[in-house]
């Protein structure tokens, strides 16, 4: 089982200016390398792979300058970027060529195995330093890999650690259907909601006004890139608090239940809908489920993807299909009587169709009263 930590380091001017010339070194061997492998096929009609790239990088001229192991793994980097192309090619999707790197647009490099190891408060990095590392929990398992990353002027350490095993699965106790949704970020088969935050949205006005900004700047000048660092650091101040939501949320779903189930939604489909899609991607379905899946895996519990069709439009209690608009927000059958939130029944009917593990105690909503309100909370 894989797992990975992320920290903060804080680099001296001088190391810094290290780390941005180590990405420099890493972006030309990428652009280089992948201008060979183009070259290659266009004048001989054949492919390069990625073990013939390797054996050719120690003959760069600035060979001395980077660990030979970051080299290697630039090559490994490109390989993969190959892979998938030929993969996408073969699946019939959008192929997508490897591009070649802008200065912005190469911002990691990786010790694969070596070359790096962490001191106290400090990481030692081979033909770079020893740089301060705000490590603020403990590394759990055995660190595999380190990857240094730049992100907008802040520089962070990614370690990628092997925990073992994985812990045996647990025999679930308690289980809960989760309906994900727009107005409710998530509604749980047992009545809480939990509402969805939209930091996009609140966000909205200051990061147009930072991007009218940017647009009236002279291309090329000082301060274009000035302008354009504080754009970037609006979105960037956007990603973490929706990832900080989104680890807290999932956290207390797998701390909670035994086994959470999921629609298994096609966010890529859903988004095509122009009106829908901006506060979709606001909500982050997919990260939160993915986090969830790590943090159960992690805990020997369930995390279940379930075929999300009729969810919302058939009753919990009777099984009748009442059709109903998105705009409909109340789930009324005229078979059983059945009247409450349309997002908690269809988190019931997300429960009910659960097979994964042993059946324990389901977290729904039972015996409710014609008079339910939309919108409150059962506990």
């Amino acid at each position: 089982m894989g797992k990975s930590y992320k920290f903060r380091l804080y680099p001296t001017r001088e190391q810094e200016l290290v780390l941005v010339k180590t990405l420099d070194v890493c972006r030309y061997i990428y652009n280089e390398f992948l201008a060979d492998r183009r070259n290659a096929y266009d004048r001989c009609n054949q492919g390069l792979t990625t073990f013939d790239q390797i054996t050719q990088v120690k003959y760069l001229e600035f060979n001395t300058e980077v660990f030979s192991q970051i080299k290697q793994d630039v090559l490994r980097r490109l390989g993969k970027s190959f892979d998938a192309f030929f993969r996408r090619c073969k699946t019939g999707e959008t192929p997508g060529y490897p591009r070649f790197k802008g200065k912005d647009r190469y911002n990691s490099f990786t010790y694969p195995q070596s070359g790096f190891k962490i001191e106290g408060t400090k990481l030692k990095l081979s033909k770079i330093g020893t740089i301060k590392i705000k490590q603020h929990r403990e590394v759990e398992g055995k660190i595999k890999t380190c990857s240094i990353k730049r992100e907008v002027g802040q520089w962070y350490a990614v370690f990628s650690v092997d925990m073992g095993a994985s812990p045996e699965k647990i025999d679930p106790a308690t289980s809960i259907g989760i309906d994900v949704g727009l107005n409710s970020c998530v509604t749980l088969s047992n009545g809480e909601q939990y509402d969805s935050p939209t930091y996009y949205r609140k966000s909205e006005r200051s990061l147009a006004v930072q991007q009218k900004r940017l647009s009236k700047k002279k291309k090329g000048s000082v301060n274009r890139l000035k302008q354009k660092t504080k754009v970037v650091k609006v979105h960037r101040k956007i990603r973490n608090q929706r990832l900080d939501f989104n680890h807290k949320l999932s956290r207390i779903l797998v701390n909670r239940f035994d086994r959470i189930v999921f629609e298994d939604l096609s966010i890529k489909d859903m988004v095509k809908n122009h009106h829908l899609a901006k506060s979709i991607h606001d909500v982050a379905w997919s990260q939160l489920i993915q986090m969830a899946k790590s943090k159960a895996e992690e805990a020997g519990k369930y995390v279940e993807l379930v075929n999300p069709y009729n969810t919302s439009q058939k009753c919990s209690s009777c099984g009748n299909i009442v059709k109903k608009g998105l705009s409909v927000r109340v789930h009324k059958c005229p078979e059983c009587g059945l009247e409450l939130d349309r997002d908690i029944n269809a988190a019931i009917n997300i429960l009910n169709l659960s097979t994964v593990g042993t059946m324990g105690r389901a977290c729904g909503v039972t015996d409710v009263g014609l008079g339910y309100e939309a919108g409150s909370h059962l506990f």
